[in-house]
């Protein structure tokens, strides 16, 4: 027999299969269709671990609905615009294409190597122009729809280096530039938007689709769809300038609780709100300004934390309360953002925890307006020692005193408000319009000319594609390479003849990627040929079979960016005409990541006392190590404060513990992290052991697992079967170098067993025959079962286990029809996760080309019913034998059975037997005395 060389196979096969063209995805009526996807990677240079977890899986299932009798489309191509590629030009002296192009090559290679089922004929690359002509014909269908707008908006801007960055690009708390290391600020620019706001409602409907509950709810809470109230508060005249035009000191504030209007007792203002710098007294604009600018400097996320301390300033100026005329104080504070509601709140501290931590440290009013059980439970207590948000009744809130809160009384108020012209009913969202233009070169530009005489002027369809240009210089100017490209920048009106200028910023990648799926259909459609406006980016045969995507998996990651951009994309295609469905993927399933092997952490030693459940910390020390057996010298460690009471309730990591003497506690944690520690017996007294670390991969931690390396010596099988043996494949989990020796081993067991003829032989029988065709048809159904929901772990466990039957058959029925029934369906079977493996055993045993051109195997219901049963047999509770009997047997015929088993024979022998039932005929139970 010769031995197993995946070095030697796989490439033979992965080349016959290209030649075949045995994945070339065809229009076919007769079978129905199944459009597999998975997301397209960027092209950063080389595929880590990561990218075959993605897409292996993905594979895998595209080729079980192959053999399931589906015609399967699953292509690739690369999302190829991006920030990176301009570092590359910046750093290395590379324009953005060639380096781009030259990882693509790279990439593609490696892909190859997977034996993967990618149909390279549809490939295709975001930044090539016969894709982005396209991308270009969405924006102008877009702004057709009036889906496309011109705002100012702010963007992060780097003084230092003169350019704007993306969001990635601004590291740490300081906010500082990852290039320069200067301190970011924002800057206003007018920026092109895309309105998905106008279908916020329609993406919150997930009727239509199978997508994990978890995205659905990102997607959701992202969405943030509220319903409210818009009341009017106007500035108190006496604090508005002399020059202020009428209307200008209103304040509309949304609010979902209009019951607690009687409640508000100040505003607060986005720092950035227009009015801020109108209204602020002569004595505070120092304090508001400083505040404004230290704001500024703050992400989103960072200003809208719940954690950290609350922050304002007063600007001096007061509001009126539309419900009761009391003047209240207008404050400033980071948390309103100008981008949510319309940048002011009123705040009503009784009733909202945030409002209530605000005003207690600017010591504001605070009375109580809804009389919530909580607080009468606990003795209506004066002054509040907390807030209280929960549901009750209106008080101190003149004529609605007694209403239930918050229903009706939300609706009662508000339909007030609107009586008074004070208010109205209102929605808000918590998502903003889609900011698509970028100040960078490496991005499909967008389709836009302004002309002093015409405004502004969309591109004319039959001029697509607005190319970019080759020799782009990127200086430090703040502004897009294209607008220092005269050739670029300068062209002709298409409506007056006229000079004009063209639109400079190139859009958001997740343009590109927003109708990747399409592209696929019949990539670079009509290249070099123009194009009306009237005509499709795709062909409509193509189209009418393929579309929609079944399947699209991928990271969880886009979650709220690309996969609703993209079914924001469909939803507008849809109302133009273009296709005739909302929903671009109709199932979408997320893989896990894999993290970095673990590797030793820190031992972090706690000196301290114990005060009831609680550790008092009194010194600190960590040891580190540069291996198993170099510890170096332990150093005072700054990770946790001396006198720090730590609760043993607040352990958030699982990790091992032991304990020396009475004080004395060893905790083991990652580096840097914070030390909790867990009470002394979660440890095993003198079992001392090192915390191990676990980590994202990164090439500055050295802990990448590069694909090509595992190829070499495992071959690209067994790398496949163990991303998806050794997690569950939705969670991931860290790299385990030794796990895949085990895959390795398991996958020579199969060829032995296929090909290698055993020494000795023994005599077959009808019970064993009967036990390896249920071990057969059991794996069908299971395998089958599996892959069909993604758990992918255990088809594989589940195939080793008849693996592991047909070596103990092997000796009876070598050379047997049964026999070789057997080993055809275990190669089938290991067809779409093994493709390799299973086309060379396929073909040894003389089998027509190609296994991946058969049907996945049928099981019969029949088969897999046991013919006998071994039951237990207990006796005063405890288990004294087994009997073995037909399955269909009946009661009584179980009860002799376990009479005369001469186990419990011994055990009943000059006894009484008392009793003897058989529970659901799974159990004998016998009592004696």
């Amino acid at each position: 027999m010769r031995e197993y060389h995946p070095q030697e196979i796989e490439p033979k096969w992965q080349q016959k299969w290209e030649e075949d063209g045995l994945y070339r995805a065809v229009v076919d009526q007769s079978k129905p269709k199944f459009y597999a996807l998975t997301m397209l990677p960027y092209p950063s240079g080389n595929l880590h671990i990561g990218h075959w977890y993605a897409m292996t899986p993905s594979d895998v299932r595209a080729r079980f609905k192959r053999m399931q009798g589906y015609n399967v489309m699953f292509p690739m191509g690369f999302d190829a615009f991006g920030l990176p590629a301009e570092n590359a030009a910046i750093q290395r002296g590379v324009q953005p294409q060639k380096w781009t192009l030259g990882n693509i090559a790279s990439m593609k290679r490696q892909m190859r190597t997977m034996g993967a089922m990618f149909d390279w004929e549809r490939e295709a690359a975001s930044c090539l122009p016969g894709y982005y002509r396209w991308t270009e014909w969405f924006f102008l269908k877009l702004y057709e729809m009036g889906l496309a707008y011109r705002k100012k908006s702010p963007v992060d801007y780097c003084p230092q280096c003169k350019t704007t960055l993306a969001r990635e690009q601004v590291i740490g708390e300081d906010r500082v530039c990852e290039r320069c290391g200067a301190e970011v600020i924002k800057k206003d620019l007018t920026q092109w938007f895309l309105k998905i706001t106008d279908y916020a409602d329609e993406l919150l409907d997930f009727s239509q689709i199978d997508w994990p509950k978890q995205i659905k709810t990102l997607q959701t809470n992202w969405i943030g769809r509220s319903e409210g109230a818009e009341v009017l508060f106007k500035v108190a005249p006496e604090d508005l300038p002399a020059d202020a035009e009428e209307g200008e000191g209103e304040l509309l504030v949304f609010t979902t609780r209009p019951d607690t209007l009687w409640g508000a007792t100040f505003m607060v203002l986005a720092p950035e709100h227009p009015l801020v710098k109108r209204i602020t007294k002569p004595e505070r604009r120092a304090a508001v300004e400083a505040y404004r600018l230290e704001a500024e400097r703050q992400s989103e996320i960072e200003r809208l934390s719940t954690e950290k301390e609350k922050s304002g300033v007063f600007t001096g100026a007061y509001a009126i309360n539309p419900v009761n005329e009391e003047r209240i104080p207008i404050w400033i504070a980071d948390y309103v953002m100008l981008t949510y509601g319309t940048g002011a709140i009123m705040a009503v501290p009784a009733h909202d925890e945030r409002d209530f931590a605000f005003a207690q440290k600017f010591n504001l009013s605070i009375p109580v307006v809804i009389e919530t059980e909580e607080w009468v439970a606990a003795g209506r207590p004066e002054p509040l020692p907390r807030a209280y948000p929960g549901t009750g009744q209106m008080i101190n809130s003149g004529s609605f005193d007694g209403t239930l809160a918050p229903h009706p009384a939300v609706e009662e108020v508000t339909a007030w408000l609107v009586t008074q012209g004070r208010g109205k009913a209102a929605i808000n969202y918590k998502l903003h319009d889609w900011l698509i233009s970028r100040q960078r070169y490496w991005g499909a530009p967008i389709p836009i000319i302004y002309c002093d005489q015409c405004g502004i002027v969309p591109v004319p369809y039959e001029d697509l594609p607005v190319l970019l240009p080759d020799d782009a210089e990127f200086m430090p100017t703040g502004e897009s390479p294209l607008k220092y490209n005269a050739e670029f920048l300068h062209t002709t009106c298409p409506r007056c003849g006229g000079p004009a200028l063209r639109e400079t910023d190139t859009m958001d990648t997740f343009a590109c990627s927003s109708w990747y799926q399409y592209a696929y259909l019949s990539p670079y459609y009509r290249e070099g040929e123009v194009v009306r406006g009237d005509e499709l980016p795709w062909d409509a045969e193509e189209a009418n079979y393929w579309l929609p995507v079944d399947t699209y998996t991928g990271g969880a990651e886009h979650a709220v960016l690309h996969l609703m951009y993209t079914r924001f994309f469909t939803k507008a295609l849809r109302d133009a005409g273009i296709v005739d469905f909302g929903e671009p993927m109709l199932q979408y399933r997320s893989q896990g990541i894999i993290l970095g092997e673990p590797r030793s952490g820190d031992f972090v030693e706690i000196n301290g006392t114990w005060e009831g459940s609680a550790f008092q910390a009194d010194e600190i020390f960590v040891t580190s190590f540069e291996d198993e057996d170099s510890w170096l010298k332990p150093e005072r460690s700054d990770i946790c404060v001396a006198g720090e009471v730590l609760d043993r309730d607040e352990v958030s990591l699982k990790v091992r513990t032991a304990v020396e003497g009475e004080n004395l506690v060893v905790v083991q944690v990652a580096e840097g992290t914070p030390v909790h520690v867990p009470g002394k017996e979660a440890g095993a007294l003198g079992d001392i052991l090192y915390h191990l670390d676990v980590e994202k991969m990164s090439k500055s931690k050295k802990n990448v697992v590069a694909p090509d390396e595992l190829i070499d010596e495992y071959g690209a099988d067994a790398v496949r079967a163990y991303l998806m043996f050794g997690w569950r494949w939705e969670r991931g989990g860290p790299w385990d170098s030794q796990g895949i020796g085990g895959v390795v081993r398991w996958i020579n067991r199969i060829w032995k067993v296929v090909l290698v003829e055993p020494r000795d032989s023994a005599a077959p029988t009808s019970q064993a025959a009967r036990t390896l065709r249920r071990e057969m048809h059991q794996a069908i159904k299971s395998v089958g079962e599996d892959l069909e929901n993604f758990s992918f772990n255990t088809a594989i466990a589940r195939l080793m286990e008849y693996v592991n039957a047909l070596t103990e058959a092997q000796a009876a029925y070598w050379g047997s029809d049964l026999w070789s029934e057997a080993l055809d369906n275990l190669l089938l079977l290991l067809a779409p996760i093994t493709p390799h493996l299973a086309e060379e055993l396929w073909a040894e045993r003389g089998n027509a080309y190609s296994v991946h051109e058969q049907s996945w195997p049928t099981w019969d219901p029949a088969m897999l019913v046991r013919k006998t049963r071994e039951i237990p047999v207990q006796i005063n509770g405890k288990v004294r034998g087994h009997i073995t009997l037909a399955a269909d047997a009946g009661e009584e015929a179980i009860k002799a059975a376990a009479l005369a088993e001469p186990n419990i024979q011994r055990y009943t022998e000059g006894k009484e037997i008392v009793k003897i039932i058989v529970p659901g005929k799974r159990l004998v139970s016998i009592v004696v005395r």
